[in-house]
């Protein structure tokens, strides 16, 4: 299980980062594995990866490949999304710290407790949360089809679960439907408020404004677009004329946003990239830790046999759900 190297884990960090990179390549390919890495990922491990993008694009890409091993470089549910989604293969998280606030937002036992006070109610649950979690909702949903998935459903009643703000924007969508949010946020869209887009867009008159549903409504509010990360690269493309894209959500957004439109100008919502548009649990994996993964194979994602079939049926039935146009 253990790969000899010529460095030891103790002097991985003096290593230079091309020599680290290319035995990850070789490792890479002698395990026949696949690197997936999200879009706030810090750029060195976004330009390894074999695939970037969004968390269930990520598992869905996977799942297509005939790899043995999957490396997701992004936060703990993440990973588990893969596993649910390729159970016959192994799947490892780098980093045993890239936890996820929101997802923790929710548990088994709150979301129960819920379900007895809401018990009409249809649970929409985004995928931003555990897998246990995931296998005890009725559907699951991604930032990008959560409107349709809520519009698709028979029940007039809906139990939005972990994240208010994204819960909101879906309500104001489908007006038609009683959405009832449960009490949860991304604590680095949830920071931001439209004073700070105010001030930015001041020194940015002509900017189109790109804003993550999960940002507070003020935010929301203020923005030209508001989309998931992997829409946010088609919504430039819609405006062939702007130059400059203030966007709202995590800073490594602007590293795919850059490569796939070097001729824009993007700027942090918050005024100065870094500064509070910045997730600690997505910052936390390094090429260190996906060698070590790769070589070690250490931190796999392991699943109950049913926690996966119910999580995996929830996904499902929202893969079966059409996008809205």
């Amino acid at each position: 299980m253990t790969d000899t190297t010529p460095f030891g884990q103790q002097l991985v960090s003096d290593v230079p980062e091309e020599e680290l990179i290319r035995h990850i390549q070789r490792l890479r390919s002698e395990k026949n594995a696949v690197i997936l890495a999200h879009n706030y990922q810090v750029s060195s491990v976004q330009d390894i990866a074999d695939y970037t993008g969004d968390s269930l694009g990520l598992s869905l890409e996977a799942s297509r490949t005939d790899a043995d091993l999957i490396v997701f470089c992004g936060v703990h549910f993440m990973a588990e999304s893969a596993k649910v989604l390729s159970p016959d293969k192994r799947v490892f998280l780098p980093h045993l710290g890239a936890g996820c606030a929101l997802a923790d937002a929710i548990t088994v036992e709150s979301l129960e407790e819920w379900k007895e006070r809401y018990p009409e109610h249809t649970v929409v649950t985004y995928v931003n949360s555990t897998a246990e979690v995931k296998a005890e909702s009725d559907i699951c949903c991604t930032s990008a089809n959560a409107v349709s998935v809520v519009r698709s459903l028979e029940s007039d009643k809906v139990l939005f679960t972990p994240d208010k703000n994204l819960a909101r924007w879906v309500a104001k969508q489908v007006p038609e439907k009683e959405v009832i949010a449960y009490d949860g946020v991304c604590p680095t869209h949830d920071v931001l408020r439209n004073a700070s887009v105010d001030r930015t867009r001041e020194d940015y008159p002509e900017a189109i404004i790109i804003a993550h549903p999960e940002c507070r409504e003020d935010v929301v509010d203020a923005a030209h677009e508001v989309c998931s990360t992997t829409g946010m690269l088609d919504a430039v493309g819609r405006y062939p004329d702007a130059k400059t894209f203030i966007i709202a959500t995590e800073e490594g957004m602007m590293h795919q946003l850059k490569l796939r439109y070097p001729e824009k100008e993007f700027v942090s919502a918050d005024g100065c990239i870094g500064c509070r548009l910045h997730c600690p649990y997505m910052k936390v994996t390094g090429l260190q830790d996906i060698y070590f993964s790769l070589a070690d194979e250490r931190f796999e994602i392991t699943l109950d046999d049913d926690v996966i079939e119910g999580a995996r049926a929830a996904l499902e039935r929202m893969m079966a759900v059409p996008r809205d146009h």
